[in-house]
């Protein structure tokens, strides 16, 4: 690919197409599973992990056939492992099962087989006898047609780094054997990946790519357990794949991921999280997604990243008995109904530019409520990020294989995209202040009754309250990492942080999502460990919305005096406060009496509070940010979480013995 300079206001060159593959070792199942589900995804090959292959009933020649018929090529059978030796009987047994291995090879159609750098304690340590014997593999190949990439792993014993390797291949010198590079073992290591530049492209024979997070431990076990989809970690991979263009490679983009999580998750979905990551890789690293006859939509090229100019609307659905207890509540926060949707029993509850959006009539949420039954609890059903182009964030999301939800509507109604998230939120693309078909304002005329509560004035609140903050949304435990990557590829959002919290019932790891210029934040919640549903009392899947204000005491003040349920703070923590921070004794009090925790941060500090639980797992927040704090007050986590089982534990029980019902997905006091 031409790294040349362009001429300014030059058409840009296409993007070149990839061969997309995956290792069947990334996903869950048996080998049929596997290839079945990266076919569907939309992969153009696999690599065959050989343990999948030996558990599979099918033979060599109807796997073969089976790939042919899913459309998918076989890049590469792995791994060889342990060939060379300083055992001469064994290095005799080794070159024995090469041909074995050779023979399958043959029979799938596979032209490449990937060898790993000996990690035995027989290893050959010197370079001239392991030169000497990766020449006779390499001689066996070539007399049978088949070629042979030598990988350095991390942890060998004497090949470690993929220097090494080359300088291995270079001495070898023979056209059936080549180099892989796998960006886990050379970023695991702080190796520099500039160097791959210096190796020739006809000695780049495969390419494996994966993300990790950064960890202290040992390299193998952060190998096998905690590999990532690329976007997912914190390695560059970006930057490293640039360096692997430059060096004119011009085979697949593979994944090689090993993960606990994924090799649990159902196939297909992980499958498709995982072609995601690959094409936002291409992007990140080329400046657009790819385009061409394999390009997921036929729009060339895809948009780029949309920019977000904050919450349109979080919507919220409710139930019979959740409803009119979210409705107070946000009265008594100071929003006021100010319309009604023209067909649909949805309300609009406004306050300066806080939209919420209380839906009657979508299916009921399961769960238990303070008060009621089961079927009438509240969740976040859906937001609104406000684009000036939402026909592109639709195009965009398409592209890089966002679900998109079919709609019905009205004659006169806006017509609005909308994709779904991985837990199954729906993101709406809206311009809230359009005259066109989009402006989706105009489906909500004004109410104007008298009362106050649910059916109070119309027209926007202008209380305390200003706007969304953030909103925190707990995710399935098999779906954090592909929430986040969903979030960071459709709408080009930033991981901001990530937070572990020893919560009163178990560890829970948040981790912040937002725009470049943090209009629209997403906090992705998540319990490390599962808990069983005999330990009460539980909240299913917890969500909140947060909310803007200049004056948290005030805000907190005028929401006290006008019933909103606001959650009750130990007098604990406000002993503890003072001892740590000094804060003036009468705004201390003053916290005190109306329940606001504070942090403070480098950067200035964060005065919250929060509503009790409403419809069984979703509350309410309200937030001041002062002189430029970034973060979430998350040190006060385990102190909202201890006050919401406290207010959990005051009210009779709702005929289960406060038992949440047990759901798939985590389980998270949060």
């Amino acid at each position: 690919m031409s790294t040349t300079t362009r001429p300014a206001g030059a058409t840009p060159p296409p993007v070149r197409t990839w061969r997309n593959s995956i290792a069947t070792v990334c996903i869950s199942g048996t080998l049929e599973d596997k290839l079945a589900a990266a076919a569907a995804a939309g992969f153009d090959g696999v690599e065959i992990f050989e343990p999948d292959f030996i558990g599979s009933p099918r033979s060599a020649a109807e796997v073969r056939s089976r790939c042919a018929d899913l459309g998918l090529g076989i890049d590469l059978y792995q791994p060889f492992r342990d060939f060379d030796s300083t055992d001469r009987d064994r290095a005799a047994r080794n070159l024995r099962r090469l041909h074995r291995k050779f023979d399958v090879m043959e029979q799938l159609g596979a032209g490449l087989m990937l060898l790993c750098s000996s990690a035995a304690d027989d290893a050959v340590r010197d370079d001239d006898a392991l030169t000497e014997q990766l020449a006779v593999l390499a001689a066996a190949a070539g007399e049978r047609g088949l070629r042979v990439c030598y990988e350095a792993l991390a942890w060998g014993s004497h090949v470690d780094t993929y220097q090494h390797s080359w300088r291995l291949v270079e001495a070898v010198d023979h056209p059936a054997l080549g180099v892989c590079l796998d960006s886990f073992h050379i970023l695991s290591r702080g190796s520099d990946p500039a160097g791959i530049e210096e190796i020739p492209a006809d000695k780049l024979f495969f390419l494996q790519l994966a993300d990790a997070p950064h960890l202290t431990m040992d390299v193998l076990q952060w190998s096998r357990h905690h590999r990532l989809f690329p976007g997912q970690g914190a390695f560059d991979l970006p930057a490293f794949l640039r360096h692997v263009i430059a060096a004119g490679y011009t085979g697949p983009l593979s994944l090689e991921v090993f993960n606990d999580v994924f090799r649990q998750a159902e196939p297909q979905r992980a499958a498709v999280d995982a072609l995601r990551s690959l094409l936002l890789l291409q992007e990140h690293a080329v400046g657009r997604l790819p385009s061409g006859p394999r390009a997921p939509v036929d729009v060339p090229p895809a948009p780029p990243s949309p920019q977000l100019g904050g919450y349109a609307f979080v919507e919220l659905a409710v139930g019979a008995g959740s409803g009119p207890a979210v409705a107070n509540a946000l009265a008594a926060l100071g929003f006021q109904h100010a319309g009604r949707h023209r067909t649909k029993p949805v309300q609009l509850w406004q306050q300066g530019s806080a939209r919420i959006l209380l839906n009657a009539g979508g299916p009921e949420v399961d769960g238990p409520v303070d008060g009621g039954g089961p079927g009438h609890g509240a969740a976040v059903a859906a937001i609104g990020v406000e684009t000036a182009d939402p026909g592109a964030a639709l195009a965009r999301a398409r592209a890089l294989l966002a679900p998109v939800l079919s709609r019905t509507r009205g004659p006169a109604e806006a017509d609005l995209a909308a994709v779904a998230a991985p837990d199954g939120t729906e993101v709406f693309f809206c311009r809230t202040g359009a005259a066109a078909v989009d402006g989706w304002l105009a489906d909500f005329p004004p109410v104007a009754t008298n009362g106050g509560g649910p059916d109070g004035p119309g027209g926007p609140g202008d209380g305390d309250l200003d706007g969304i903050d953030h909103i925190a949304l707990t995710q399935p435990y098999d779906r954090f990492d592909e929430a986040t990557l969903f979030y960071r590829a459709v709408l080009g959002m930033q991981t901001r942080m990530n937070v572990e919290i020893a919560a009163p019932y178990g560890l829970v790891r948040n981790r912040v999502v937002a725009d470049p210029a943090n209009r629209v934040r997403v906090c992705l919640n998540v319990s490390v460990l599962r808990r069983g549903a005999d330990w009460r009392p539980g909240v299913v899947e917890p969500q909140h919305v947060a909310f803007t204000t200049r004056d948290a005491l005030g805000a907190a003040e005028a929401a006290r005096e006008a019933g909103a349920p606001l959650l009750r703070v130990p007098d604990n923590y406000y002993d503890d406060l003072d001892a740590r921070l000094e804060l003036p004794a009468e705004v201390l009090q003053r916290m005190r009496r109306l329940g606001v925790l504070y942090d403070e941060g480098p950067q200035g500090a964060y005065l919250h509070f929060y509503t009790e639980v409403l419809g069984g797992r979703v509350f309410l927040e309200v937030v001041e940010r002062v002189a430029g704090y970034t973060g979430y007050g998350e040190s006060n986590g385990p102190i909202r979480m201890a006050a919401h089982r406290a207010q959990r534990e005051s009210r009779p029980s709702d005929g289960r013995d406060g038992r949440a019902t047990e759901r798939e997905s985590a389980r998270t006091d949060r």
